[in-house]
């Protein structure tokens, strides 16, 4: 063989090496259903940048703002059957996948923000998003979306101030079971639906953490928002069972590493983010901020503590497991 033969076939080589370099980069799609300036997609871009950096390329994260690639819902089948490969969804929607998100989703189950934090950063948290392996995914981050609290055409003080409006809920059990026990009438509506609906007056009520006043716009459209508190819903990362275990240790790994510093990355900028949301929406959108007495409304919820618990002995050692951790 000449020397220009050769030559040819090592550029020949090195170039069909070079392809085979750029085909196996693997982009995740990752959908979920906030706009691109929600704190959430932020902290969901820090974490592709973070698997990429780590991967040194190996492995990138392309995010779906907007529900582009299906409704929430939608994102979590499409996970289980292996078409999508990571999703956005929260621990409300989540329980109807996995039941053991419903113990995260009772009503006062947390303590404060703090209580919360501890959780979600400890074995507890760890096992609960290990829990749906057999579901077809698991979860890989926590990304607090502080917590939740009614808001609408009027204040709500006490649970009597709940009694025969329409509240808007999540498609959950829980949701709906608390809204029930509140004296409300539990009303499920997609959040792409929740701004018509709520101008149009099919809801009085919803509720939400305060950012929904501003990314959401909602509070252009309401008049009070009240601090009830009653839950801490956060989103969670998910990635189906079929994209993980097509990685290697290293890469899931990275995975995991870029996921814990999303989480971390996230939770510190979550309280600016929410206390700039009530001050923006009282300030120029004209929403009141009500402070509220918790006792009745805790009072009110308490049967559902017990009520899970009966459920299984697992969700009963899980909300034994995170009350604990308050400690």
């Amino acid at each position: 063989m000449t020397t220009k033969v050769l030559k040819s076939t090592a550029l020949v080589g090195a170039a069909l090496l070079s392809v085979s370099s750029l085909t196996q980069a693997q982009t995740l799609r990752l959908n979920h259903n906030n706009p691109e300036d929600h704190p959430t997609h932020v902290s969901m871009e820090f974490m592709g940048q973070r698997l990429s950096e780590l991967t040194d390329g190996e492995m990138n994260i392309r995010v779906y703002a907007n529900a582009q690639l299906g409704t929430q819902r939608e994102s979590m089948e499409l996970v289980q059957n292996c078409t999508l490969d990571m999703a956005r969804s929260n621990t409300s929607e989540l329980e109807a996948f996995e039941p053991i998100y419903s113990a995260v989703n009772l009503p006062f189950i947390f303590e404060s923000e703090e209580h919360f934090e501890q959780v979600i950063n400890s074995e507890v948290g760890q096992d609960i998003l290990n829990a749906s392996q057999d579901k077809g995914f698991i979860g890989i981050a926590f990304l607090t979306e502080g917590a939740r609290s009614f808001y609408g055409d009027r204040a709500i003080n006490t649970p009597a101030d709940l009694e025969g409006l329409n509240v808007r809920v999540q498609p959950s059990p829980s949701a709906i079971r608390m809204v029930e026990l509140l004296g409300g009438n539990a009303t499920p509506i997609d959040w792409g639906e929740l701004y018509s609906a709520l101008q149009q007056g099919v809801v009085e009520m919803t509720e939400n953490n305060p950012t929904a006043l501003t990314n959401a716009r909602h509070g252009e459209i309401v008049s009070n928002f009240s601090l009830s508190e009653h839950t801490i819903i956060p989103s969670v990362v998910v990635i189906s069972t079929c994209a993980w275990n097509s990685m290697s240790e290293e890469q899931q790994a990275a995975m995991r590493q870029a996921a814990s510093e999303a989480q971390a990355f996230h939770s510190e900028s979550w309280s600016a983010i929410s206390n700039e949301a009530l001050e923006v929406g009282q300030a120029e959108m004209g929403v009141e901020i009500n402070e509220v007495d918790k006792a009745p409304f805790i009072e009110a919820v308490m049967p559902m503590h017990e009520e899970v618990a009966a459920e299984s002995a697992e969700l009963a050692e899980l909300i034994e497991r995170i009350k604990a951790e308050a400690n």
